[in-house]
């Protein structure tokens, strides 16, 4: 039977009242006492009950993570870099990290209605922001803490952490057209993402520095999965004239653009150049390694979760919204050498 503090009372003499004021270091409890309970309690093997203590406070020392389920999840590696990035850093502050998936929409909503309502948590990361995001509407609404990986179309009334997508895909438009390229594709993720709007925004921006335009027709919408890239960039390749170069939304589409070009006969760096966004570990270690968009996953995750524990505990926080400088990562899906700028 676990150890109780009415059993520490009955050895020391004292009230269940006095032990377990002792144990929280209040000062209306001599010093003799409470090094007197806290021994005792030591070596009756004496667990608190951090349940209790958590009802107690009207906390639940624990911070949730609702995982849409659209697209690539855990087998996604951009999601296990950031859950482990929010993981560590909860658990080193002292927070449990609860991880759930829904789907999008109205039932989604309700998820997050029934983790509020039951006191299952004390805030929320929110990842894969949309343009009119109503998870941050309702959240915002009823001034519940909550720390977004990626802005809205109204990025000013809400915390976050985000990547510059649309400096990142200049950066990559730009290299494409320094290497000669003229007619290149574009491998979009939904539109309603808000990162997608970031991105396209920025590949189109960053072709038109150079005099190109990007042509509507060679732009495909795929689901952020290597399967997704496959099919798009398939039927891109199937044209009469297909594209030189083609620029994937993510790493993983990215793979899968590899994978249909040298299905096509093609050497990937020498007769098209791929590229993806993210740096996942998979990009340096494909054949051949992928030229990409370096944003620092894990740390992000660190970031947006320590900002979330702050805004839970009402402490003061220097900025409640950061937005990163990506770099460019040149490797060999391209024909460039490996360098980063």
């Amino acid at each position: 039977m676990p150890v109780t503090l009415k059993d520490i009372a009955e050895k020391v003499g004292r009230s269940v009242t006095t032990v377990s004021r002792a144990l929280h270091d209040y000062d209306d409890v001599s010093p003799e006492t409470k090094e007197l309970v806290r021994r005792v309690a030591a070596e009756m093997g004496f667990t608190p009950n951090i349940m209790a203590q958590r009802l107690q406070k009207r906390r639940t020392d624990t911070i949730g993570f609702i995982l849409p389920t659209f697209g690539p999840r855990f087998s996604d590696p951009f999601f296990s870099e950031f859950l482990a990035g929010v993981g560590n850093t909860a658990a080193k502050l002292g927070y449990d990290l609860l991880v759930s998936t829904c789907p999008p929409g109205e039932q989604e909503l309700e998820f997050y209605r029934e983790k509020v309502q039951s006191y299952r948590v004390d805030g929320f990361v929110i990842v894969r922001t949309r343009r009119d995001d109503t998870r941050i509407k309702y959240l915002s609404e009823i001034n519940f803490p909550f720390v977004a990986f990626g802005r809205t179309e109204n990025p000013a009334q809400h915390p976050y952490v985000d990547e510059d997508s649309e400096l990142g895909m200049r950066l990559l438009a730009n290299h494409l057209v320094d290497l000669g390229h003229q007619k290149i594709a574009f491998i979009a993720a939904p539109d309603h993402l808000m990162f997608t709007h970031y991105r396209l925004k920025g590949f189109r921006e960053g072709l038109l520095e150079r005099g190109i335009l990007l042509d509507d027709s060679m732009i495909g919408i795929g689901d952020l999965t290597q399967r997704g890239g496959y099919a798009i960039a398939m039927e891109l390749l199937d044209r009469p004239e297909p594209p030189t170069a083609i620029a994937a939304c993510n790493d993983l589409m990215a793979l899968g653009t590899i994978s249909a070009a040298q299905e096509h006969g093609l050497v990937v760096g020498q007769d098209i150049a791929i590229t993806g966004f993210d740096n996942i570990p998979l990009a340096e270690h494909c054949h051949p390694p992928l030229t990409t968009v370096h944003q620092p996953i894990y740390q992000i995750g660190e970031m947006v979760c320590e900002m979330l524990i702050k805004r839970i505990r009402r402490e003061f926080v220097d900025e409640e919204q950061i937005l990163l400088n990506p770099s460019l990562v040149i490797r060999q899906s391209c024909g460039g050498a490996i360098t980063r700028r």
